[in-house]
Formats: C-alpha cells, sequence, structure tokens
C-alpha cells in the first residue's frame, strides 16, 4: 500500500471515529437502584442527562440511603455507558485497543 491510500485509510478512520464518539454522546443510557426508585440517564459519553427519584427514597431522617442508591444507579449507567462505547468502538477497531479510546 502506498503512502497516499495509507493516508486516506487513516483519514477515514479517524472520520467515522469522530462520528462513532458523536453517536455515542447522543445516545442515553439508564441505570437503576432500588428496584427502580432511582434512576439516571446519563449520555454514552458520560455526561448525567437526569435524575429521577421515588417519592418514597425521600426521607429527611435517612438521606444516607437515598445518596446510596444515587451512586449505585450512577455506577450502574456508568457501566452500560462503556458497554455500549466498547461496542461501537470495537465495531471500529476490530476489536483493537488503542490507547486513549474506550
Amino acid at each position: 500500500m502506498n503512502q497516499a491510500a495509507m493516508l486516506a485509510q487513516v483519514r477515514k478512520m479517524q472520520a467515522e471515529m469522530t462520528k462513532a464518539q458523536e453517536e455515542l454522546a447522543a445516545t442515553v443510557v439508564s441505570g437503576s437502584a432500588g428496584g427502580g426508585l432511582v434512576t439516571v440517564e446519563i449520555s454514552c459519553d458520560y455526561r448525567v442527562k437526569a435524575v429521577h427519584l421515588d417519592k418514597q427514597t425521600i426521607d429527611p431522617d435517612d438521606t444516607e440511603t437515598l445518596e446510596d442508591l444515587i451512586v449505585a444507579a450512577l455506577n450502574d449507567a456508568i457501566g452500560k455507558a462503556q458497554d455500549a462505547s466498547s461496542k461501537r468502538m470495537g465495531a471500529l477497531t476490530g476489536g483493537l485497543r488503542i490507547p486513549g479510546m474506550p
């Protein structure tokens, strides 16, 4: 493969990766805890979009439980975002791990 063809291939891959990153930023996943008492929505570029609390979780005398549920829901959503990102980027790279890429 000559240098010009290789450069064209690199540019094509960069464009596909940019498109994939944009798609991931627009993809929103949900995580939940406490059987759905707390639900969070995050984009696959790890930006929190929403937090939903069931009224049962709001107890001024027990904020620790609510805090724990929020953390668990966020961790659930982050795991789902990581999975979506790995699948999308893995499809582009053929499973090849590229430093700095999810």
